[in-house]
């Protein structure tokens, strides 16, 4: 069962959303205290077991019609674990939650509540966002970039223009990387009768807004304040991974996971070149 759980949660998916709360919270506030690692612990593993479990669990059927589930990019667990899937998300997530609420003030736990609703309503019965063209892609994002907000808010920063374009354009970066992670399952999702923003738009039609939501996304951080700019550049080898599927037809979508899988480990990349750009703001402060 613990496997299980390791396997639902995405491990190589963990650091997407536990760092940008912890870079956004040591940014605004300055410090590392008790705050950063409940906060950086609780988007580590408990939120994503929640997002990919309640997704695996009430996927099940249309997981059993894709090749690519039932490894890294997704568990396909035994009915007979569904129910303990469940329990494990709120066991491990409440406690964190009821911490987190009690310390913060009531606009971040609004973020946080927020944040929460977005999980659930992405994969839950009647609900599933996920199944909605164009929502998909909006909830997808804002589980990575309402940790970063969530972040902000708790450690009271103020959200001048600058902030708010930095947001905005993590937010393009987000809705891009869902879009372009959807044509991959345009045919199972087809099978399954399951909409997504890739079944509505066709694998090259959302390939092509994938790469023009990641090149917007540079553009809002060419506004920003001195060093963000240079973080535009990072959208550069997210539109060179998707643009040799921008004449993909739909019958060969299952093709781009291989721009998926490169996808998945560019992140690391990121990661690290954005990181050292914060060392050099800090340093520079």
């Amino acid at each position: 069962m613990l496997r299980e759980l390791l396997l639902t949660s995405r491990p190589i998916s963990w650091v997407n959303t536990a760092y940008p709360f912890a870079a956004a919270y040591l940014l605004a506030s300055g410090r590392i205290d008790w705050l950063w690692l409940v906060g950086t612990l609780f988007f580590l593993i408990p939120y994503n077991l929640a997002m990919y479990g309640i997704n695996d669990v009430f996927d099940y059927e249309s997981d059993l019609l894709n090749p690519r589930k039932g490894g890294a990019e997704g568990a396909v667990v035994d009915r007979s674990r569904h129910r303990g899937i469940l329990l494990a998300c709120a066991v491990l997530c409440v406690p964190f939650l009821m911490v987190l609420a009690v310390a913060g003030s009531w606009q971040a736990n609004l973020v946080l509540l927020a944040s929460m609703a977005a999980v659930f309503a992405y994969s839950a019965p009647r609900l599933r966002f996920k199944e909605r063209p164009f929502l998909d892609s909006l909830t997808s994002s804002t589980h990575f970039v309402s940790p970063a907000l969530y972040g902000l808010v708790l450690a009271g920063a103020h959200l001048d223009v600058a902030a708010v374009a930095i947001l905005l354009a993590f937010f393009l970066w987000g809705m891009a990387s869902h879009a372009f992670g959807a044509v991959q399952d345009i045919v199972p999702d087809r099978a399954a009768s399951l909409g997504s923003i890739g079944t509505v738009l066709g694998a090259k039609w959302t390939v092509r807004f994938a790469a023009a939501a990641y090149l917007c996304a540079g553009l809002l951080l060419l506004s920003t304040d001195w060093p963000s700019p240079l973080a535009a550049a990072l959208v550069l080898p997210y539109v060179a991974n998707v643009l040799p599927y921008a004449r993909l037809s739909d019958e060969d979508s299952a093709e781009a996971n291989t721009g998926w899988r490169r996808f998945l480990w560019l992140n690391y990349l990121t990661g690290f070149l954005v990181t050292m750009l914060l060392i050099f703001y800090i340093l520079g402060r």
